[in-house]
Parts: structure tokens; sequence; C-alpha cells
């Protein structure tokens, strides 16, 4: 995925403070990857080589401990994060199909996020609700029974919630250009 503007200079001092703060063992290798993900949402890729660099690890291990441990993410958080649950009630009332539904309506696979951070989409092994299987959570509400149909009206909802936040950044200029305006005119009359 590629970075965003001003996002390669937040992970390098994100990582070199982490790196300051530790020994920079071999051992403590688990706690960096946990501290700059907390800190960042995700391990970038930069970040693993920095950490390698850091640590004198090799960046093949660092890579392969982040994949090993399911704790660790890949990819930057969506705006909007899709977890769909697969465990056993889940799939045997069709989760696989749910997740699938997500694939094909975001265009991207399970583990991944669009390229403009709107959503992210993941597999999790029980939400705990397994007698609303299938089950999805969708920035932290449950949905339960969601089919392909309830998929579609799900990702409508989300475009809205998104279209809206957008919208509201619009008005918000627009007011805050008005508020500007009304000023500047203010100060005119007064000469």
């Amino acid at each position: 995925m590629q970075l965003m503007k001003g996002e390669k200079e937040q992970i390098l001092s994100c990582v070199d403070e982490v790196l300051s703060n530790s020994t920079k063992e071999k051992e403590e290798l688990i706690p960096i990857l946990q501290k700059v993900q907390a800190r960042l949402g995700y391990l970038p890729a930069l970040a693993m080589e920095k950490i390698a660099d850091g640590t004198n690890v090799p960046a093949a291990d660092v890579y392969g401990l982040a994949t090993f441990y399911n704790q660790f993410r890949l990819n930057p958080p969506g705006e909007h994060e899709v977890k769909v649950c697969l465990g056993t009630a889940c799939y045997m009332v069709g989760g696989d199909i749910t997740l699938e539904s997500f694939e094909r309506r975001m265009e991207i696979k399970e583990g991944e996020t669009t390229s403009d951070r709107r959503y992210s989409l993941e597999r999790v092994a029980c939400v705990g609700c397994c007698t609303m299987a299938p089950v999805v959570v969708v920035d932290d509400e449950v949905e339960g029974k969601v089919t392909p149909t309830r998929v579609d009206g799900i990702m409508l909802e989300l475009e809205g919630k998104s279209n809206n936040t957008d919208a509201n950044d619009s008005s918000k200029v627009d007011q805050d250009t008005e508020s500007k305006d009304d000023s500047d005119r203010e100060e005119g009359e007064q000469k």
C-alpha cells in the first residue's frame, strides 16, 4: 500500500522514538513491534525495515515474526473496519459467503484495506454472538444474520456515512470561508 503524504516522516519518527526507549536486543523485538503498531495502527514495511536496522536483526526475521503472530497487521486500518466472523457457527450458515460478498463489494481481499483507506476487511475467529450467525462487526457494531443482500445494505450505509463526513468537512470549510468573508466586510464597513 502506498504511503500517504507525510506518513513516511511519521513512521520514521515513531520507530526512532520506540527504539530510543528500548535496549534494541533481539528479545525485545515483539514489544518493539507492538509499540510501533500501537502508535501507527499497523506495521508498514518501512517501519519493519527501520526496526531491522535498529536491532541488527535481518529484515526477513522481523517480517517473519510480524506475519507469524496474528496480533500484527501489515495494512493500515480503514476509516470503517469490517470484521467477518468465521467461527464454527458463522461458517456453517454462510460466513464464508458473507466474506466473499464483502470482498467483491470492496474490491479487496480479507486482510486488506482499500486504496483510499475508507474500508478494511478482516476475518475473526468468533465474536461470541453465535445465535445471530453469520455475524459481522462493522465499526464495533455487531450485525447479525448478514446475507449477501445485507452486505450491500451495510456498504450503502457506510458509503452514506463517508459521504456525510465529506459533506460536513466541505460545509465546515464553506462556513469558515463565509465567516471570514463576513468579518472582512464588517472591517471594510468600519473604515
